[in-house]
């Protein structure tokens, strides 16, 4: 019987989560996988979580599916973010759920999604299809917080959105919409609704929203950080 892995404890300090990000990068899947007793799924259409959970397990995250940030006690996020073999994203960035209901009061300095971006560790992952999963590497890391400018661009699409959503224009919100925020359905599937507010105040059923970073803000961002 194969002795249980010992899993790291949540890292104690910035330096040890960026050291413990450093040691991940050019390993492959499998090998990350093999270090901690884990089967690697064929693909990500069943486990879209797979890379995410492994990576946080071997920096010894401790937030799981809470709404806290991944490593709450250093005030750090952490972002997977698949990238093609130019180093460009391939998809967009999920930052948090969007609230549809009770947003009086709300203001970007109290928002989740301002708390989620405060700091986040960006660790690219190679996203290409034609590459099997196993084989597939950790980039470098790159820890970021958003500049005054990010900050308040960030504010002004959030707060474009937020408007929509209180002002009851839920189901007109597009991808479109935001320059580099965005709000996009996210559910399992067509059933799964949850409460809104409708155009003239009343109470809908809707699919849940999520909040999105475009490739338009996380493709400079990788750009300048690796001078690609």
């Amino acid at each position: 019987m194969n002795s249980p892995v010992l899993l790291p404890p949540p890292p104690q300090n910035e330096a040890e989560l960026l050291q413990r990000a450093q040691q991940l990068a050019g390993q492959t899947f499998a090998a990350l996988a093999a270090q901690l007793g884990l089967p690697v799924p064929a693909d990500l259409r069943r486990d879209k979580g797979w890379v995410g959970m492994l990576i946080e397990l071997h920096l010894g995250a401790s937030a799981g599916s809470k709404a806290e940030q991944d490593f709450a006690h250093l005030g750090i996020e952490l972002k997977t973010i698949p990238v093609d073999a130019l180093g460009k994203p391939l998809e967009t960035t999920f930052v948090c759920v969007a609230p549809l209901t009770g947003n009086s009061g709300v203001t970007w300095e109290t928002s989740h999604v301002r708390h989620k971006l405060a700091r986040v560790l960006w660790i690219p992952i190679e996203g290409d299809r034609a590459l099997p999963l196993a084989d597939r590497r950790v980039g470098s890391p790159m820890l970021w917080q958003p500049s005054e400018e990010e900050d308040q661009q960030l504010r002004e699409d959030w707060e474009e959105l937020m408007d929509m959503i209180v002002l009851g224009q839920v189901e007109r919100i597009t991808a479109r919409h935001g320059a580099w925020l965005q709000i996009r359905p996210k559910a399992a599937n067509s059933k799964a609704l949850t409460e809104a507010i409708g155009e003239h105040g009343e109470p809908i059923m809707t699919l849940p929203r999520g909040f999105y970073l475009k490739k338009s803000f996380t493709g400079p961002l990788l750009a300048r950080h690796f001078l690609l």
